[in-house]
């Protein structure tokens, strides 16, 4: 497995993480839809929440945020719509990202930037 591979692995177990213990409730994981996927699915105080979450090495090179652009949110747009086709009765949605920066000899830098549109 290459290492961006093993990173972004080690990104999505953290995010679970952080996701629950910051009063989350997550109903999904790498749900996949024909070429869609969402990263997370969680619910937090009746909102349903798409959570994509991005994960890099501390670098002067730019932030994990940095990473999702207008095409890549399109794809999560596309995905939360066929997710909720599939799963009617959500009143509200959010797109969230959670942008996680590994940082050696320290623990992990977390940014939560909720309810983003592009």
């Amino acid at each position: 497995m290459a290492s961006h591979n093993t990173l972004g692995k080690l990104g999505e177990i953290l995010a679970l993480h952080w996701l629950k213990d910051h009063g989350f409730t997550v109903l999904e994981h790498n749900w996949r839809f024909r070429r869609y996927e969402l990263d997370v699915v969680a619910l937090k105080a009746g909102v349903l929440h798409f959570v994509e979450v991005k994960t890099r090495v501390e670098s002067p090179f730019g932030h994990p945020e940095d990473a999702v652009g207008y095409k890549k949110f399109s794809r999560l747009k596309s995905a939360a719509q066929a997710y909720i086709n599939q799963q009617p009765g959500y009143r509200w949605i959010q797109y969230d990202i959670l942008a996680i920066t590994v940082k050696q000899g320290a623990d992990p830098a977390y940014l939560l930037l909720e309810d983003v549109y592009m």
